[in-house]
C-alpha cells in the first residue's frame, strides 16, 4: 500500500511484511479504506485487520482476533466516526468453507484493544458496499442471494441507527419489488444526504439513481445507453465520486467499448465531458476541485492521475500522472499495435458483437508480401466481464514478433448492456464460441490474417471458452488453457459459495453440462493443446487441467501440462507470467507456425510429439 502527498512521490506506507489483500469471496477486492490520516486494511497472510497512522515509518496494530487461522476476512469497509468504528462486510468461514456466513459487521476502534466484530446485518447470502451517511444516521448497502450473482438481480437497503448504534428501521430502497429485475451497486451517500447508486432497472444499462427518502420514490439522475459500473466481482468498485461538498459528481462510463469521463450537475442534470489521454477510466475518489482517476490507453499504461477543475467544474484545467504501473515502457512505445474496435456479425442473424484487433507491428521487421499474419485469438475471463482497451503487454509480446492479436467481447460481456450480458444465460459454450469463431472467419474473410494459423487462448472461463472451442469447431488450429475449465461438473462440484449457482445460470440442466463439457467430447479435438495451472487455485483446481491432459494425452494429440506451485487463481509471480508466454510462443510456433521464434526459448517437452 502507497500514499501520494502534495509533490511528492509514492511511498510505501506499511511495513514489507504485511501486504494489504482480503480473500471475501475469493476475488477479494476493497481491502482498506482512510480517513483522517488513519488506514485501515485487511493483511493477506492473516487476513486481520489492521490500523495504522499514515504517517511513513508508523506500525500496523491488530484489530481483529486472532483465530489461529486465516478463516474470517474483511471486504468493503468505511470509517463510521460516530461511534467510533469500522463497518465492513465479513466472512466467516470457521465453520464452513463452503458456504462461509457472510454478514456486515462493525469493529471497534476506540483504544488499542482487540475486538470481536459485531453483527450489523446478517440473514442474506450475500453483502456488499456498507456507507454511512454524513449525519451518521443512516447506512446503505446491497445484498442479495443464491441463486443470483449480483449483476442478475439484487437490493439496496437503508437502515436507520439508534442512539446505541444499532440498526432499527429497515427500508428496502430498490430491488424488491418481484415485477422489476435490477442489478443494484455502489450506493453513495451526497454531501445534501440524498443516498444515489446504480441501477439497470429502465434501459438495461447501469446508470446512476436517487433515492428521494420523504416518498421512498426512485428518479434517474443521469441516463445514458450506457453502463456506469462494473459486475461486483470485486469489492471498492467507485465509478462516481462527490466533489467535496458541492453537488457535482464526477463520474465514467463505457460506451461501445470506449470510457468517457464527464463532471454531473445534480441540480441541473447536466453533464459536462472532460478530455484525458485515457481511452479505459475506472476507480475515482474526489476532492473539492479536484480529483484521483485510474486510467490507461492502448498506448498508456494503467496510471493514477490527478485531475484539477476551474471554479465552475467543467473543464480541467490541470492534469499530471502521479503513479504509472510502468513507467518505463514510453521508450517502446513505437512498437506498440494500436487496437482496431470491430464489430462484427455473430452466427445469429442481424446480431453484432464486438472485439478489439491489434495488427502485427514491429518498426525493425515487415512481415512478407505475400504472407498473412497467425491470428491468437484471446477470451477473457469471467465470463461475465469485459476485455479493454488498454496497455497490455502480453498482447504487445505476440503482434511485436508478428503475430496478430484478437481480444474478443463475445455475447455475455459487459460493458454493452444487460441484453448483451444476458445472452450467455443458458448458453455458456455456444455463444461465446460461436462469437470468437464468427470474428475470426471475419478477419479471414477480410484478408487480414491467415486461415491456416489460427490459434485460441483463455485464462479461467476464457480457458473454458477456448477448450470449447477446440472440442466443438474445427476454426483453430492449437489452443491454450490457463487454469480453465474441462468439465463443467467437476467446476459446480468445486466452486466456492460466491459462484456456486453461477453455472447453473450459464450452463442449465444435468445434460446441458454434459454435453458443453470438452473432456467428455475429447474425441473431437484435433489440436495441439497447452495447459498451465495453479497448484493453489480454488476457483478451478488442478484436478481440471490434470484431467484434460491426461484424456488428450491419452488421444495421442500433441499436448503440455504446465503446474505452478504457490500459484492462486490468477499467476502473480512474474517469473510464471513470463515462462507461460514465451512457452505458448514457442508451442504454437513448432506446431502451427512451423517457424522459430527469435527469442531464446527452452521449449518444455510436449507430449506425442517429442
Amino acid at each position: 500500500m502507497v500514499i501520494v502527498k502534495e509533490d511528492d512521490k509514492p511511498v510505501d506506507i506499511i511495513p514489507p511484511e504485511f501486504a494489504a489483500r482480503t480473500l471475501v469471496q475469493e476475488y477479494g477486492g476493497g481491502a482498506f479504506a482512510v480517513q483522517d490520516n488513519t488506514v485501515v486494511f485487511s493483511n493477506y497472510k492473516d487476513q486481520r485487520l489492521y490500523k495504522q497512522p499514515t504517517e511513513i515509518g508508523s506500525l500496523p496494530v491488530p484489530l481483529t482476533p486472532d483465530y489461529g487461522a486465516p478463516d474470517v476476512s474483511y471486504a468493503g469497509g468505511v470509517f463510521d466516526p460516530h461511534f467510533s468504528r469500522y463497518v465492513t462486510v465479513t466472512e466467516d468461514r470457521r465453520t464452513s468453507n463452503l458456504n462461509p456466513a457472510t454478514t456486515i459487521a462493525c469493529i471497534n476502534l476506540s483504544g488499542g484493544d482487540i475486538h470481536e466484530p459485531k453483527v450489523l446485518v446478517s440473514g442474506n447470502d450475500f453483502y456488499a458496499s456498507p456507507r454511512i451517511d454524513q449525519n451518521k444516521k443512516r447506512m446503505a448497502w446491497i445484498e442479495w442471494g443464491h441463486p443470483n450473482m449480483p449483476w442478475d438481480k439484487s437490493e439496496l437497503w437503508v437502515g436507520y441507527f439508534s442512539e446505541s448504534g444499532e440498526l432499527t428501521k429497515r427500508v428496502c430502497v430498490a430491488g424488491g419489488n418481484p415485477m422489476l429485475v435490477e442489478s443494484l451497486a455502489e450506493p453513495k451517500w451526497s454531501p445534501k444526504g440524498e443516498l444515489f447508486f446504480i441501477t439497470d432497472r429502465e434501459s438495461g444499462f447501469w446508470n446512476i439513481y436517487k433515492w428521494v427518502e420523504h416518498i421512498n420514490e426512485v428518479v434517474p439522475a443521469y441516463t445514458l445507453d450506457a453502463e456506469f459500473t462494473r459486475p461486483l466481482w470485486l469489492f471498492g468498485n467507485s465509478s462516481y465520486a462527490f466533489l467535496g461538498k458541492s453537488n457535482h459528481i464526477i463520474l465514467t462510463y463505457r460506451q461501445l467499448g470506449r470510457s468517457y469521463l464527464g463532471v454531473l450537475n445534480c441540480d441541473s442534470g447536466s453533464v459536462s465531458l472532460l478530455d484525458t489521454p485515457f481511452s479505459d477510466l475506472s476507480n475515482v475518489v474526489a476532492g473539492n476541485d479536484y480529483f484521483y482517476i485510474e486510467g490507461a490507453s492502448a498506448s498508456v499504461p494503467m496510471s493514477i492521475a490527478k485531475v484539477t477543475l476551474d471554479k465552475n467544474k467543467t473543464k480541467a484545467i490541470s492534469f499530471s500522472i502521479v503513479w504509472s504501473s510502468s513507467p518505463d515502457v514510453v521508450q517502446y512505445r513505437p512498437f506498440f499495435s494500436t487496437p482496431e474496435f470491430i464489430e462484427f456479425p455473430t452466427s445469429s442473424p442481424g446480431q453484432k458483437a464486438y472485439a478489439y484487433f491489434y495488427p502485427p507491428l514491429n518498426p525493425m521487421f515487415q512481415g512478407l508480401p505475400d504472407e498473412k499474419p497467425p491470428l491468437l485469438v484471446k477470451t477473457h475471463g469471467g465470463p461475465t466481464a469485459e476485455t479493454r482497451e488498454i496497455l497490455d503487454l502480453s498482447v504487445q509480446y505476440w503482434t511485436s514478433r508478428g503475430w496478430a492479436f484478437l481480444d474478443v467481447n463475445y455475447g455475455g460481456s459487459t460493458g454493452y448492456g444487460r441484453e448483451y450480458r444476458e445472452r450467455l444465460l443458458g448458453k455458456w459454450g455456444i455463444v461465446d464460441v460461436d462469437d470468437c469463431c464468427s470474428c475470426a472467419r471475419f478477419l479471414v474473410e477480410s484478408g487480414s490474417v491467415d486461415e491456416q494459423r489460427l490459434c485460441i487462448t483463455g485464462r479461467s472461463a476464457g480457458g473454458y471458452t477456448t477448450l470449447a472451442s477446440l472440442a466443438f469447431r474445427d476454426t483453430f488450429k492449437a489452443g491454450a488453457s490457463l487454469y480453465g475449465i474441462g468439465d463443467l461438473s467437476l467446476m459446480r462440484a468445486d466452486s466456492q459459495k460466491y459462484d456456486s449457482h453461477y453455472i447453473d445460470n450459464l450452463v442449465g440442466d444435468e445434460r446441458a453440462y454434459y454435453e458443453r463439457s470438452p473432456i467428455n467430447f475429447v474425441n473431437k479435438f484435433t489440436c495441439p493443446v497447452i495447459l498451465f495451472q495453479g497448484l493453489d487455485d480454488k476457483v478451478v483446481p488442478p484436478n481440471q487441467a490434470r484431467k484434460i491432459y491426461q484424456a488428450l494425452k491419452k488421444r495421442g494429440l500433441p499436448v503440455a501440462l504446465v503446474e505452478y506451485e504457490g500459484e492462486q487463481h490468477g499467476f502473480r509471480k512474474a517469473e510464471n507470467i513470463k515462462f507461460t508466454l514465451e512457452q505458448q510462443m514457442v508451442f504454437f510456433a513448432r506446431l502451427v507456425g512451423k517457424f522459430e521464434v527469435a527469442d531464446d526459448i527452452t521449449p518444455i517437452k510436449i507430449k506425442n510429439f517429442d
